[in-house]
């Protein structure tokens, strides 16, 4: 903003006094002051707007503006309305000293004219960071620079403009995570990925319970999102409501994340290679000294710390995942599972292609529960559609390179259970493999609807034609393992009521409630429904 903008129309109604000849001077901030000597508070660039209460004498006159131009200033506003008129001596001072004087209407608030000015600076500063923030766009693109935190620093610092680079799991890659609680994080990257899915044009608009928030996608191909795992950028505030020149920068700092994420891609390269290598010997049951040695070079080669503390050894302890997606595209379920998985050490190694992919990673100290795992899938949901799935299925830890056989079939074993589930998220750990859901999840879909439908149909018919809960009665039966009197008072119905329903069952279905069979036979088609 240059001291001739204030002149133009739609501009404050200032009227030029004096120093025509310097209306190029560029503004770079506001100052109210009646002090006499305000110098300290003078950094540079200032329009400096007065009511002229410092001037007692016409003496006083030379003093301040002079101090102005010792300071940095670059133009003078008084208003008349608490003096009087602007005097002759302050006019005169101004065009010895070449400082621009406007002339304030008397029913102009001087808040009116700082605001003014405050904006178009902002707007100004928010136009040369856009610029900044292209060029150092480019300068990723071209040579991997990186430093998405530095730049959300200095854009935070410079103009108040909080943002964050999430992954669609609510990870955190850039910007103040202590300022954006995990309950935010969750609400923003289901919002986004709602939006994404409906193909709703961005920038998609947020609330939260701490505020209003601008989504942003940074896709790192943009001619082939993947909004599942592609990274977004969450900015504070609705930016719709910005000025063009703000609006840009966001949209600009939006291109720098997507050529970042596309950097990261690029080095994830020969990992997803080695990956697939050690995946292919896995299959085949290679020797389990050769699956030892290749991994253990497979993560030299990837790039892994080689600190004792970080490297991977062929004595490691290691889970195997094994994930498969139902209506999403060929390779989507590994691209979640890299960013989903990602860690400050970043050691998981993800193979396959198509629908489906395995990921080898070393066993984290505690023992991560399959619930845990699923929560930190959860977002996703937002993004899958009615009918998309992704099922997951974690292994014990496997002591050793050469137990990753063993542990790779128990990960897809839990997998298949987890797909048994109701739910478009679902992950099932090693503990479920010691349970009945494992043999359930190995029969064949005719025989697991045959087995249904001839203990339960009647059931379900007289029900629909009665609307007598049975069926809620049966499952309340046996998990108060046949209790009467706990049934009943669960189901808030007389013990009688609860004999005659039981009885009803039985009839319909010739079976006896009272033998421990029949009550495994039941618990095992309610599980099947």
């Amino acid at each position: 903003m240059r001291v001739r903008d204030l002149l133009t129309p739609g501009a404050p109604r200032l009227r030029l006094l004096a120093a025509e000849e310097e209306l190029d001077r560029q503004v770079t901030g506001v100052m109210t002051t009646d002090l006499q000597d305000p110098s300290r508070y003078l950094h540079g660039g200032e329009l400096v707007i007065t009511g002229m209460l410092w001037r007692t004498a016409p003496v006083d006159s030379e003093r301040f503006v002079r101090t102005l131009v010792a300071g940095g200033a670059v133009a003078l506003a008084a208003g008349a309305a608490e003096v009087g008129p602007i005097p002759d001596d302050l006019i005169e001072a101004c065009r010895r000293h070449r400082m621009p004087l406007l002339a304030v209407p008397d029913d102009m608030a001087f808040a009116t004219l700082t605001e003014y000015v405050g904006r178009q600076v902002s707007a100004d500063r928010a136009a040369d960071l856009a610029a900044l923030v292209d060029r150092h766009r480019q300068l990723v693109s071209a040579a991997g620079g990186g430093g998405l935190d530095a730049v959300l620093q200095l854009l935070g610092g410079d103009l108040d403009l909080d943002c964050w680079v999430l992954s669609p799991t609510g990870r955190v890659i850039a910007g103040p995570a202590e300022h954006l609680g995990a309950a935010d994080r969750d609400q923003l990257v289901r919002a986004h990925l709602a939006a994404q899915r409906q193909r709703r044009r961005p920038p998609h608009r947020a609330q939260s319970a701490t505020g209003t928030y601008s989504l942003l996608p940074a896709p790192a191909d943009p001619e082939a999102p993947a909004p599942l795992a592609d990274w977004l950028l969450a900015v504070a505030g609705d930016i719709t409501e910005w000025t063009a020149k703000r609006q840009q920068l966001a949209e600009n700092l939006a291109g720098l994340v997507a050529a970042e994420r596309t950097r990261r891609d690029e080095d994830r390269r020969l990992r997803r290679r080695l990956a697939d290598e050690i995946l292919a010997l896995l299959q085949r049951d290679a020797d389990p000294a050769e699956t030892s040695r290749t991994l253990h070079a497979s993560a030299v080669m990837a790039g892994y710390p080689s600190s004792a503390a970080n490297s991977p050894t062929p004595e490691e302890t290691w889970l195997v995942l094994s994930a498969e997606g139902v209506g999403l595209p060929e390779g989507a379920v590994r691209a979640v599972l890299e960013e989903a998985l990602t860690d400050t050490a970043d050691r998981a190694l993800v193979a396959g292609n198509g629908t489906g992919a395995v990921v080898v990673l070393p066993a984290p100290e505690e023992p991560v529960p399959a619930d845990a795992l699923r929560d930190l899938l959860a977002p996703l949901e937002a993004g899958l559609g009615s009918a998309g799935r992704i099922t997951v299925g974690v292994s014990a830890p496997a002591q050793a390179a050469g137990a990753l056989r063993g542990a790779l079939e128990e990960a897809r074993h839990a997998r298949r259970i987890a797909a048994s589930r109701v739910g478009r998220v679902c992950v099932a750990g090693p503990e479920a493999l010691a349970s009945h859901v494992l043999l359930l999840a190995a029969v064949p879909d005719e025989v697991r609807r045959a087995f249904r439908s001839r203990l339960l149909d009647k059931v379900i018919g007289y029900d629909l034609e009665h609307q007598a809960d049975l069926v809620r009665t049966l499952e309340a039966f046996l998990r108060s393992d046949g209790s009467w009197t706990r049934c009943a008072a669960q189901l808030h119905v007389h013990v009688n009521t609860l004999r005659y329903r039981i009885g009803r069952i039985e009839e319909l279905t010739g079976r006896d409630l009272s033998r421990l069979e029949d009550r495994v036979d039941f618990y095992l088609a309610l599980e099947l429904a």
